[in-house]
C-alpha cells in the first residue's frame, strides 16, 4: 500500500511547536538545544523535521555540546538534509558559545579558585581531539596576564619545556602561574610524568620567584586540581 503521507515543514506546524515562534513568543531558554540548532538549519529533510534531524545530530554526540562542537562541516555534512553551509551555521554558533564563555571568564577580576582557572582554560581545551598544554601567568593579586598555549600533543601525551614556560613568565613579568594540560580520553586522573613534569616546574619555579600555584588536568567539562588534591609539590 502506498504512504502518501508527506512529512509536515515547521511552518505547517502548531504554533508552540516551532522552534522560531516558540523563541518569540515564549524566550531563548524555553527551547531544547535541538530546537535551538534547527533554527540554524531552517529545514530538514524529507523523511525528517528540522528538528527531528537537530535531535538525531545531537544523539550522535551522545546529546552532549561539547561532543558536537568537536564535529567538523564535513561531519556534519554525513547526515541527510545537512550542506555545507548548514554544516558551517552549525559550527560557526558553537564556536561562538565557546568564544562567550571565555569571553566571560576574562572579566573575572582575579584568579581565587580551580574553578576560576578552570573557567578560563575551558575554551581552547574542552574539545580538542589531541592533549596540549597551556600556562596562566598572573600578576601579584592573581590577576590574569596572559593565557599561553606551549605545546601540542598526540592522543596521549604532550612535552611541556620549562625553559619555553619560564621565559614567558619572565617576559610578562609574572609571579605566578598556572599550569594546565588536557587529556582526549577524559581519565582526570594524572600520570607519573604529570606529576613528575609538575614537581620539576614547581622546583625551577622556585629557583626564579615564580610561584606555580596549581596543576589542572581537563577532560570535556570536568576536571582534575592539583591542588585541590592535595599533591602540589612542597604544599
Amino acid at each position: 500500500m502506498e504512504n502518501n503521507f508527506k512529512k509536515a515543514s515547521i511552518k505547517e506546524w502548531a504554533e508552540d511547536d516551532r522552534p522560531r515562534e516558540k523563541l518569540l513568543n515564549k524566550g531563548k531558554a524555553s527551547l531544547s538545544d535541538a530546537e535551538l540548532i534547527a533554527i540554524l538549519i531552517g529545514s530538514g529533510n524529507t523523511e525528517e523535521s528540522a528538528v527531528e534531524l537537530s535531535r538525531r545530530i545531537l544523539a550522535s554526540a551522545g546529546s552532549n555540546l561539547i561532543e558536537l562542537s568537536k564535529m567538523g562541516v564535513t561531519d556534519l555534512m554525513q547526515f541527510k538534509g545537512i550542506g555545507e553551509a548548514k554544516a558551517i551555521s552549525i559550527v560557526a554558533a558553537l564556536e561562538l558559545g565557546r568564544r562567550r564563555r571565555s569571553a566571560e571568564a576574562q572579566q573575572r577580576s582575579a584568579i581565587k579558585s580551580s574553578r576560576d582557572a578552570f573557567e578560563h582554560f575551558y575554551a581552547a581545551l574542552s574539545d580538542q581531539h589531541y592533549e596540549q598544554f597551556w600556562i596562566l601567568l598572573l600578576d601579584q593579586s592573581h590577576k590574569v596576564l596572559r593565557l599561553q598555549q606551549i605545546s601540542d600533543g598526540g592522543l596521549t601525551g604532550t612535552v611541556a619545556d620549562p625553559k619555553k614556560i619560564f621565559k614567558l613568565a619572565i617576559e610578562n613579568n609574572a609571579p605566578a602561574m598556572i599550569l594546565c594540560h588536557n587529556h582526549p580520553s577524559g581519565n582526570l586522573q594524572p600520570s607519573d610524568p604529570d606529576i613528575q613534569l609538575t614537581k620539576k616546574l614547581v622546583k625551577g619555579g622556585e629557583l626564579l620567584d615564580v610561584r606555580v600555584l596549581d596543576h589542572l588536568i581537563i577532560g570535556t567539562d570536568q576536571y582534575y586540581s592539583f591542588a585541590d588534591e592535595g599533591i602540589m609539590p612542597g604544599k
